[in-house]
């Protein structure tokens, strides 16, 4: 039997992940979060390069003004403040998750080639792992970024 510590990452780590580009707004990397239920969303270049992970904290600790000033920033400004542990595809379970504790974090993102990203690794993966729950599907990782747009519709000024 193997150890639940010698699995690779690649084995238990999350596949689809929604995501965010730099230039996205606050508000909706929210609405994202919100909409498909995550508590951790990356955010990555056009070519996949990981910039960051935004999490619900960071955006409701930095979360000033309304919808208007909300949809005027971009996530980029609240990730490049941050440092990003991570791992790789081929990293023992065991050694992702020394990476989590030591950086204090419940996710971390998993980079394959040209640090582009290919899964994330959270403390759900790894519970699962331990409950013996490892998928057995290995599908190709899928990026999701730019799946709807929120624009804010704001009332007509008034009439002078």
């Amino acid at each position: 039997m193997t150890d639940v510590r010698d699995l690779a990452v690649v084995q238990v780590m999350s596949r689809i992940l929604v995501a965010v580009t730099p230039e996205e707004s606050p508000l909706l990397a929210w609405e994202i979060m919100r909409r498909a239920d995550v508590h951790h969303l990356p955010v990555v270049e056009a070519d996949g390069r990981l910039r960051g992970v935004l999490t619900r904290e960071d955006l409701t600790a930095r979360w000033s003004g309304g919808p208007i000033e909300q949809s005027q920033v971009p996530v980029r400004a609240l990730v490049a403040e941050h440092r990003c542990p991570h791992t790789t595809p081929e990293a023992r379970l065991a050694d992702a998750a020394a990476v989590m504790i030591g950086a204090g974090v419940d996710a971390i993102p998993v980079l394959g080639e040209a640090g582009r990203l290919v899964g994330m690794v959270t403390v759900t993966d790894v519970l699962r792992a331990v409950a013996g729950e490892i998928p057995e599907r290995r599908e190709p990782p899928e990026l999701m970024t730019g799946v709807f747009r929120l624009v804010p519709v704001l009332p007509p000024a008034p009439a002078r």
